[in-house]
């Protein structure tokens, strides 16, 4: 009986863990075993078994079918992710998360992970100069720091060899990691030969999993940077772009100002002028049959508003982000870019925000903004390379949010079957190891230690949209205002120090003026007695 009840405490409670080619497992050993189950350093196992944290065990991917979007099967790694490189990994207990069990899952903190902390996202335009600078700082340090924990494939397991003889692994630092996540997310399909591609087929976009891959992506980015800065309080902002009429965040402040010698460069005074891009030639790679390897690619590009203004006339309104979040239904029809009336098919921008029809040739809503970008941001496989994809994707992952509060949907209303390959409920997202189901993903925040700003009620909202700003903005004076304020009092004491010795100076003259007046004319008043001066004396 005892048995029974751990098995099903481990159906219930266990989850796997997250990771893109744990560096553990990224060897000869680990692609012929094919096992990704790391040694946790807390008590030396794997997983952290000995500690209860998790176990080493099967992979179990789901046999639900797929739409006809992708007819292949077989050719591309990705299918039935991760089997193609590893069939067993660790699968973590409770709140325990991480490669080897050794993190937290999102929103669990202390060293049981049992301490539940939510964390609220602002408003970039509403953070303190301080805050702003220290987001900029962090962003350009996950750039030029290699990641610690994770390695990117430089070759298809096919390259590696039948046993894992040539392992394809490379460095890469932090920030370039989610970019290259993201490229190898959406990649055309290699079919054997230069050029030779499949390019209807992306496991992150044009179907269901849109939203909750993409919100996987920004807490795992958000975990990373807690960890290589060491600031757990660490939020990842957002920008709210709803009736913008120009890029409010590109600034030389913020997301960088636009280069006045080229217009598509980023001004010189941004730290992002500096900045190589990865992974954006996606026809050489083809044309090569290769992956991206990291290699920089050129400065980032970016000319907002020069856009192509027959496809995106401006930037989403209110009104349009109100309409998309009160439609009822989440998928529709074939769930991919031609679904009408789906919430998810209008956010992500193939389908119009005022009547919820699918709109070929034209972007909308979430694509608007990267079209609107016009540079780096604007290609699908390399638009992660630009900062502002992460501020613009929190905004997005808002809105999911403001659609699952409002309908409140079951599981059951995320599709099972069907859909566009990699997008069904119980398909492990690509490229994370087999930790995350995109069915696990479609729900609220709330379980997943995070809120918005601007979604919290309104006294909550005052505290962290103008209270909090304020007083980060006072601590970063205060020593300028407790100088200032002492200098005045100091100041003030001394004003009144001089009034007053200036009063009584004056008090003291007129005195002695009077004083010397009545000598002068005592003689003249005696000569006068006869007049009545003795009166007058009297009264004087």
């Amino acid at each position: 009986m005892r048995s029974l009840c751990l098995l099903v405490f481990l159906l219930v409670f266990l989850d796997y863990c997250h990771s893109q080619f744990p560096r553990p497992c990224a060897t000869s050993e680990g692609l012929r075993t094919k096992e990704c189950c790391p040694v946790w350093e807390g008590d030396g196992s794997a997983c952290g078994a000995l500690s209860g944290r998790g176990f080493c065990t099967e992979v179990e991917v789901s046999d639900e079918p797929h739409g006809p979007q992708y007819p292949h099967s077989g050719i591309d790694d990705r299918e039935r992710w991760p089997t193609t490189f590893f069939n067993r990994t660790c699968r973590c207990a409770g709140n325990y998360g991480g490669f080897n069990c050794g993190e937290c899952r999102f929103g669990f903190w202390g060293a049981n992970c049992a301490e539940y902390r939510e964390s609220v996202r602002r408003n970039i335009l509403t953070l303190s100069t301080a805050e702003q600078q220290k987001f900029i700082s962090y962003l350009n340090l996950a750039k030029n720091t290699v990641s610690r924990d994770y390695v990117i494939s430089t070759g298809t397991r096919a390259e590696m060899g039948e046993n894992g003889e040539n392992p394809m692994f490379s460095d890469i630092n932090t920030y370039d990691l989610f970019v290259w996540m993201h490229y190898y997310v959406s990649r055309d399909a290699f079919l054997g030969g230069p050029g030779n591609v499949w390019r209807d087929i992306d496991f992150a976009h044009e179907s269901a999993a849109f939203l909750p891959w993409h919100r996987v992506f920004l807490l795992h980015w958000e975990n990373e940077i807690r960890k290589l800065t060491g600031d757990f309080n660490f939020t990842l902002p957002y920008w709210d772009w709803r009736n913008a009429e120009s890029c409010e965040v590109c600034t030389d402040a913020l997301m960088g100002g636009r280069n006045a010698l080229n217009p598509n460069l980023i001004s010189p005074a941004s730290v992002f002028s500096s900045w190589k891009v990865i992974c954006t030639q996606p026809e050489e790679y083809n044309n090569r049959e290769a992956l991206c390897n990291s290699t920089g690619e050129g400065p980032l590009l970016r000319n907002p508003g020069n856009h192509e203004r027959t496809r995106t006339p401006r930037l989403p309104t209110a009104a349009e982000v109100e309409f998309t979040v009160n439609l009822p239904q989440y998928e529709t029809g074939a769930m991919d870019r031609f679904a009408n009336m789906s919430f998810r098919n209008v956010v992500e921008g193939f389908a119009s925000p005022a009547t919820g029809l699918a709109v070929p040739g034209q972007s909308t809503m979430h694509n608007a903004l990267h079209v609107f970008m016009n540079g780096t941001m604007s290609s699908v496989q390399g638009s992660a390379n630009d900062p502002i994809f992460l501020l613009h994707h929190a905004f997005i992952d808002s809105i999911y949010e403001r659609w699952l509060r409002t309908h409140m949907p079951t599981r059951s209303n995320y599709p099972r079957a069907n859909a566009p390959i990699g997008h069904n409920d119980g398909y492990y997202m690509v490229p994370f190891m087999p930790l995350y189901r995109n069915g696990e993903y479609f729900l609220s925040n709330k379980n997943l230690g995070y809120e918005y700003a601007y979604l919290l009620d309104p006294g909550q909202r005052f505290v962290e949209e103008v209270l909090t700003p304020y007083l980060e903005r006072a601590q970063q004076i205060w020593q300028w205002l407790l100088g200032a304020g002492l200098f005045g009092a100091v100041l003030a004491v001394l004003i009144v120090a001089v009034f007053i010795a200036a009063r009584r100076k004056m008090k003291h003259d007129q005195k002695r003026k009077r004083a010397s007046s009545f000598g002068e004319r005592q003689p003249l008043l005696q000569s006068s007695s006869e007049e009545g001066s003795s009166s007058y004396q009297t009264h004087l």
